[in-house]
């Protein structure tokens, strides 16, 4: 069973105050009590002195029958100041006076006169009289020529002492119990606050909420992160890190100095969200949304979910790509079917001559480049990706070739179908698109060759060629030199991406007039990979 925080606040202020008023009062209680018997004894003391120095006590004891003299002397004095008994005595320990009168003329009780009648002295004592238990003050009683005539003895009963320490605790003990319910009444409040302000929730959730929290920021592959009015953030995930490039603790960092935007505050004054945003940082774009965070009718931070549209973009041109293989599939498709239809013809007319040498070009024609295809490039994904090129070629009626020297056997692992549809696919459309324009006989050719630690790939063309304006700028993302209506120069850029992730390199040499020849080399093993 688990106790809610207010119970928990509760018992610990109150047994703490508890603690501390039971151990303050017991010390009250001891330190009163010896200031009480203390004031006691010196009262007691003080007033017997002043007794036995008074004349006519000390003419009364030194006359005989004088016991009516001293009796009502010491009785006023008694009542004056609130002593149990005064007792005056002569030096045999005889009583002149007593509370009880009954008692006047017998030897005083408690066997502590010696001090005072032997050795002349002043003093306090404890001792059982005739009354019960008392703290006593003693005097002697000197006479003219300084002898020991008398002893006065003041008490006060033990009980009495008793009574008063008690009223002054039990006074003290009514505070401390007014304190303990003032302690009752806060400790209340203040846990009813604690759960106003943690929304209800008790610690156990609390903390349940934070790792669930925790768990969901990580594994969400959107960048998020939180910051306050002031600009500070507060919470980051890892994606986020990652994307803003931060290594390390996240704390005390600006929101501006990570997403450098004149819309960063604008959401504290509207309490709008601003969604789909698109913010351009270094080689990156990145698409982002705010929404506010509310409390109590105010935005107190804001979150920010960002993505890379860099990947996103790259993910659609592979898309786009894998589009563009199936239509080289339906090209060759096309292709053959039309030449059946020629064949087809030629035999319902009966020109058997031209069908039979129609079907011996194909036949030799298909010879060459699928002994080259199928019996020196052994890798199926190559083999569908080259199969789609030669279909697109001869619709477009261009010369597409496979090198004779060329020599592939099975790629590695690290090398799959969408790095090679990306690569191959991009340079090999490329050079169709630069040849498409040729006049008389144009040209593609294309050769791999897996000899060495790297796998090559080349495609040359015999197209216009490059400017040299234009070399410097042929990777960079979103270059073309080519009108279009739909968006251009990706291809190139998302070869070298993907030669770049396969830790290779792409370079290329190109001649205006005589055609370009791009080269890429990718490591058969790469570091971290198989």
């Amino acid at each position: 069973m688990r106790l809610s925080l207010q119970t928990k606040i509760l018992v610990l202020v109150l047994s703490l105050v508890l603690f501390i008023i039971i151990l303050l009062t017991a010390s009250f209680t001891y330190l009163e009590a010896k200031e009480i018997e203390k004031q006691k004894a010196q009262l007691a003391l003080k007033i017997s002195k002043t007794i036995s120095f008074m004349p006519e006590v000390i003419e009364a004891l030194q006359t005989k029958g004088s016991e009516g003299i001293i009796q009502p002397t010491a009785e006023r004095i008694r009542e004056e100041i609130g002593a149990e008994f005064i007792v005056v005595g002569n030096k045999e320990g005889i009583r002149y006076s007593h509370p009880v009168p009954e008692r006047i003329g017998e030897k005083m009780v408690g066997e502590d006169n010696y001090r005072a009648l032997v050795e002349e002295e002043y003093y306090t004592s404890r001792a059982v009289g005739s009354l019960g238990p008392s703290l006593r003050g003693k005097s002697p009683i000197f006479s003219e020529n300084g002898q020991v005539i008398g002893i006065v003895s003041v008490g006060f009963l033990m009980k009495d002492i008793k009574e008063q320490i008690f009223h002054n605790v039990l006074r003290v003990s009514f505070k401390s119990l007014i304190v303990l319910l003032l302690a009752v009444a806060g400790s209340v409040m203040l846990s009813r606050n604690i759960r106003k302000d943690t929304m209800g929730l008790e610690p156990y959730q609390i903390a349940t909420l934070h790792t669930e929290k925790d768990a969901i920021l990580q594994s969400t592959r959107e960048g998020l992160l939180s910051y306050d009015e002031a600009g500070r953030v507060t919470m980051m995930n890892q994606t986020a890190k990652k994307l803003l490039n931060i290594s390390g603790g996240f704390r005390h960092l600006k929101i501006e100095n990570l997403l450098p935007s004149s819309h960063l505050y604008q959401i504290f004054k509207t309490g709008k969200p601003q969604m789909d945003q698109e913010l351009l940082l270094e080689d990156k774009t990145l698409i982002i949304n705010r929404t506010p965070i509310f409390h109590k009718d105010q935005v107190k931070g804001v979150v920010a979910s960002f993505r890379d549209k860099t990947e996103i973009e790259q993910m659609l041109h592979t898309i786009s790509e894998v589009k563009s293989y199936s239509e080289d599939l339906r090209a060759q498709t096309h292709e053959f079917t039309n030449k059946l239809y020629v064949l087809s013809s030629l035999l319902q007319l009966g020109e058997y001559e031209e069908a039979v040498e129609m079907i011996q070009n194909e036949t030799a024609n298909v010879e060459v480049k699928n002994r080259i295809l199928f019996n020196q490039i052994e890798d199926s994904k190559v083999q569908a990706i080259l199969l789609g090129k030669i279909g697109k070629a001869s619709e477009k009626k261009i010369g597409f070739e496979i090198d004779s020297n060329s020599s592939l056997q099975g790629l590695p692992s690290h090398i799959n179908l969408t790095h090679l549809i990306v690569i191959i696919g991009n340079l090999v459309d490329n050079a169709f698109e630069a040849v498409a324009n040729h006049d008389q006989h144009p040209q593609v050719t294309f050769f791999a060759t897996d000899l060495g630690n790297d796998i090559i790939f080349e495609i040359h063309d015999n197209g216009a060629g490059i400017p040299e304006e234009n070399k410097a700028l042929l990777f960079n993302r979103g270059f073309t030199d080519k009108e279009s209506l739909e968006p251009r120069g990706y291809g190139l850029a998302n070869v070298k991406a993907a030669v770049n992730q396969l830790q290779g390199m792409v370079e290329f040499h190109s001649e205006i007039g005589t055609g370009t020849v791009f080269t890429v080399y990718l490591p058969k093993t790469i570091i971290g990979g198989s």
